[in-house]
């Protein structure tokens, strides 16, 4: 009979003081591994050809509560443009944060085996709880927890529903992504919650950045170009079904014209 597996010691004081240490729990835990990578570096131009979709159904949702909708009233650091006093889909404020949610998801299909991946993770839980922003930002974790649920609904149906991607390769990217997914909660929580309040780092030693940077260094693309590159390029095509169509289910019918032509395997 096969010995039971040690027990492995986590240290506490670590979770809640080294970023690595609670990265290396999680991925333990949550059993990512190079299969998870694998997934999710084949599966990165299908998760991108969605972005501009999932974008777009993301801030339509957001803007139909004021208790979400009212955030957008807070200036960003980068943004310097004209603020709508009534908020739509096309007010300056909500194309900058739909720019930034772009570049978020595709910072999502870059390679998490670097620590600069997760670090960034990590700032974007510390950014929304009013730190590291020259202008704060208070979300509130329910609304954070459960847009983050929101886009993985989204991404779970456009996957699923791909006409040419198999179902073994349709799960592999799910759970993988999923797990990216719940990571991030975890790091939105740990700004929120007062968990290991007594490890905490003084707001003293959090350095104010620009959007999209760590260290002083951009690591957000530019989503247009990023895109672009994703769609290759534009040539005229027989008109065909988008493959994710299905991802409109009880929402008001969007526009997905522009990544029908990216979903091609």
């Amino acid at each position: 009979m096969a010995s039971a597996r040690p027990m492995q010691h986590i240290s506490r004081e670590e979770l809640h003081k080294s970023l690595e240490a609670r990265i290396q729990y999680l991925h333990s835990f949550l059993d990512f591994s190079s299969r998870d990578v694998e997934a999710l570096v084949s599966g990165a131009k299908y998760i991108k050809a969605l972005i501009p979709a999932v974008v777009n159904i993301v801030y339509k949702k957001l803007l139909q509560y004021d208790i979400t909708a009212r955030a957008f009233q807070t200036r960003s650091t980068s943004f310097e443009g004209p603020m709508d006093a009534a908020l739509s889909e096309d007010s300056p404020q909500i194309l900058h944060r739909k720019m930034f949610l772009k570049a978020y998801l595709i910072k999502l299909c870059s390679d998490p085996t670097q620590m600069e991946f997760w670090e960034y993770l990590d700032k974007v839980g510390m950014m929304h709880v009013g730190l590291g922003r020259a202008h704060p930002l208070h979300i509130e974790y329910i609304h954070l927890g459960v847009c983050l649920a929101f886009i993985q609904d989204i991404m779970t149906e456009a996957i699923l529903s791909h006409p040419k991607l198999s179902l073994h390769r349709k799960t592999a990217l799910i759970k993988a992504l999923g797990k990216i997914i719940w990571i991030q909660n975890d790091l939105f929580a740990k700004w929120h919650l007062r968990d290991g309040d007594e490890f905490a780092v003084g707001e003293d030693d959090i350095v104010v950045e620009k959007e999209g940077y760590l260290h002083g260094k951009k690591i957000l693309a530019d989503p247009e170009e990023e895109l672009e590159e994703t769609e290759g390029p534009k040539t005229p095509t027989k008109t065909e079904a988008c493959p994710f169509s299905g991802v409109v289910s009880g929402v008001e019918r969007l526009d997905f014209a522009d990544i029908s032509t990216a979903q091609k395997a």
